[in-house]
């Protein structure tokens, strides 16, 4: 039991490592887009004297933000402050439908969908 419980926290920490590379790798192409979108709009604007083609920066500049913070900012750390908040205020929340699995209704799915397949065979 303990090692299975050894094995899950690393493929959970596995896991979550993989997901911060992710956030850092897509930053980097992310950042690129930003930076030459926002010089290529900031010096459009100035050309043509039309100062609403600085707004798609706007949005952008959320969506870099966001970026930054999953990449190497704090996000990580507030999702699990509010995900422990949930599970202990919230909990309702958590319940499966029809329950928690037990051993007599997983038994009973299996002899049904056993039943099935020898109806099917017939």
């Amino acid at each position: 039991m303990e090692r299975q419980m050894v094995m899950q926290n690393q493929m959970r920490e596995r896991q979550m490592a993989m997901q911060v590379a992710w956030s850092r790798e897509f930053l980097k192409y992310y950042g690129t887009f930003f930076t030459l979108a926002t010089v290529g709009l900031t010096v459009g604007a100035i050309k043509r004297r039309k100062p609403f083609l600085l707004a798609p920066i706007v949005p952008l500049g959320f969506i870099m933000a966001y970026q930054v913070d999953s990449a190497y900012g704090t996000l990580i750390y507030r999702v699990r402050g509010e995900a422990e908040s949930i599970m202990t205020s919230d909990h309702d929340r958590l319940d499966l439908p029809h329950g928690t699995p037990t051993f007599e209704s997983i038994e009973k799915a299996r002899r049904a969908r056993g039943s099935l397949a020898s109806f099917l065979e017939k």
